[in-house]
């Protein structure tokens, strides 16, 4: 009889060396049958971001000629020439959105094997865990003096006691790795949901590159309509689109000359490096703020009322703060106005409010939309009205920075080609200078 009680007790304990090893061992295979495609898919991803930085290197190369051409004069051949280097560029970045798109999806591959790994590897884990607890209850019963007088020796008496303890120490241990892979799911699982949201963004910005290379063929028939081809036909034309952009210019200078808005300066932050961010990845000015050599040639007001940074059409364009979409609008869609363009405008809760204009496609569309710092609200474009050659400094974001309280966005009624057009105005005294409250450069 107490051979036999023995015999079960040595079976109990082998039982639970063998549920011990299962449940070190549970969701090996499972890794080992998923271990491969992971590998796979990550080498897929590799090779896609490799494509990324190989087109980057073009796309830099196309940015270098741009900028190139815009430093000569203003003549048809440049016009022309710019436009068809902008198109080769855009198409480069769709193929970059392309690969980050594909490689966006194969990570969510990625994350959805390793999300149902881990899962079954839980599961299997906790049915292991609940049964080894049931039979070490089922043996641990007895007290440490009970299981003492049970064996004539005190080697037999010992071992019973030394595989307890070794697998209640497993088990406590295995606790602990169950409570880590339930971590590393939820964090996969908030991970997914990130490369989900990031997926929706590269394919609404996918849906606008194309729009935009649309839009860049329609200018360049345009251009060649227009001017019938000839250089003598097209100085003409920008002889003329110069001359009511100065008009325009004039006309907006003097109305907001005589807004009067009271604005309180105490109430936005004082002025120092980072309280905005850059809103563009790179960055090179081609026109800062105030009274220049520049602004006293090219702007009626003798003045420059924001900060120009150079970008080619197409360039990302990110909001330099959080906040809330406060209005915006296009003065393109107004025949012969010269003025802004596609503009956003951002109100911060800070008391600034941030103008981005000159945009070829908005990523944001209506008012009252929150945007994050960083974000990408849209896409810079070129100079409106100038075959997006740029005129003077070539194809750039206009970036204004301004108290929230001096600002009145409006439909303008004007005697110029602006009648009629929504656009930012605002009281002089409410325009600031941006790069006082950009990173220093």
């Amino acid at each position: 009889m107490e051979k036999s009680k023995r015999n079960s007790r040595k079976l109990a304990f082998g039982t639970i060396a063998t549920l011990g090893m299962i449940f070190l061992l549970a969701g090996g295979e499972v890794l080992a049958q998923n271990n491969s495609e992971i590998i796979e898919l990550q080498k897929k991803i590799e090779e896609k971001n490799k494509a990324v930085a190989e087109l980057n290197k073009e796309i830099n190369k196309y940015q270098t000629d741009l900028i190139e051409v815009s430093k000569s004069a203003n003549t048809l051949q440049g016009a022309v020439k710019s436009l068809d280097l902008t198109r080769n560029k855009l198409l480069k970045d769709i193929k970059v959105t392309e690969n980050e798109v594909e490689s966006t999806t194969l990570n969510l591959s990625k994350l959805d094997i390793q999300i149902g790994e881990n899962e079954k590897r839980i599961e299997k884990n906790s049915e292991s865990l609940g049964e080894t607890l049931r039979l070490i209850n089922e043996t641990s019963e007895n007290s440490m003096v009970e299981i003492f007088l049970k064996y004539d020796d005190f080697g037999s008496a010992w071992e019973e006691v030394d595989t307890l303890s070794r697998f209640q120490t497993s088990v406590q241990q295995k606790v602990n790795d169950l409570k880590v892979t339930k971590e590393v799911l939820e964090d996969q699982k908030t991970e997914t949901e990130e490369e989900k949201n990031e997926l929706e963004r590269l394919e609404a910005e996918y849906n606008s590159q194309h729009k935009i290379v649309e839009a860049n063929k329609k200018q360049k028939e345009q251009l060649l309509k227009e001017t019938r081809n000839t250089e003598s036909e097209y100085k003409k034309i920008l002889a003329r689109n110069l001359a009511r952009k100065a008009e325009v210019e004039r006309e907006i200078f003097e109305f907001e000359s005589r807004l009067q808005i009271f604005i309180d300066p105490s109430k936005i932050p004082s002025a120092r490096s980072g309280v905005l961010a850059w809103p563009l990845d790179n960055i090179s000015v081609s026109q800062f703020f105030g009274r220049t050599a520049d602004s006293i040639r090219l702007y009626v007001s003798g003045t420059h009322n924001g900060v120009d940074f150079r970008a080619a059409v197409g360039t990302r364009v990110k909001a330099a703060d959080s906040g809330v979409v406060s209005a915006l609008g296009n003065t393109d869609e107004v025949r012969g106005c010269y003025s802004f363009g596609r503009w956003i405008l951002i109100a911060h809760n800070n008391g600034l409010s941030t103008l981005y204009s000159h945009l070829s496609a908005s990523q944001v569309s209506v008012v009252g939309q929150q945007v994050e710092r960083g974000a990408t609200i849209a896409f810079s474009g070129g100079a409106p009205g100038m075959f997006g050659a740029g005129y003077s400094t070539g194809p750039h974001l206009h970036f204004g920075a301004y108290i929230t309280e001096g600002l009145r966005p409006q439909r303008y009624t004007s005697a110029t080609p602006c009648n009629g057009a929504y656009m930012p105005l605002a009281d002089q005294r409410a325009y600031l200078d941006p790069m006082a409250f950009l990173p220093s450069l």
